[in-house]
């Protein structure tokens, strides 16, 4: 079984940061990709940041600049630090995994939800 447990979410006020935390587990060198989504409601739920078992990222156009994914392999974490926060940001955050040939299975944490308020 893979379990994903997310933490750090909560209230923050615009131009603020919070560091969002994704503890697998067993050790995050085993998945082929980790990364970060978030969904609002009535919404697609969205790719916000990843990063691949070889170290490369990537981000949604939307935070860049302003959002850092890095990874922790001796603690099995991963993490999202957002700072210069805005209210569009608002959402549940969702931890993702990604393992198996052609990343044939997606593992997702319990969601975390970011507040942003004006």
């Amino acid at each position: 079984q893979v379990q994903l447990v997310e933490s750090g979410g909560g209230l923050v006020q615009p131009g603020g940061s919070l560091r969002l935390s994704c503890a697998a587990s067993g050790s995050i060198f085993g998945f082929n990709a980790m990364g970060w989504y978030r969904q609002v409601p009535g919404k697609q739920r969205e790719l916000v940041a990843a990063i691949t078992r070889g170290g490369s990222t990537n981000y949604a156009d939307s935070v860049k600049g302003r959002f850092t994914i890095s990874r922790d392999n001796a603690k099995n974490t991963v993490y999202l630090q957002m700072n210069s926060l805005k209210p569009e940001d608002t959402a549940v955050y969702y931890c993702n995994a990604r393992a198996g040939a052609y990343s044939s299975f997606n593992y997702w944490g319990q969601g975390t939800q970011v507040t942003v308020s004006s």
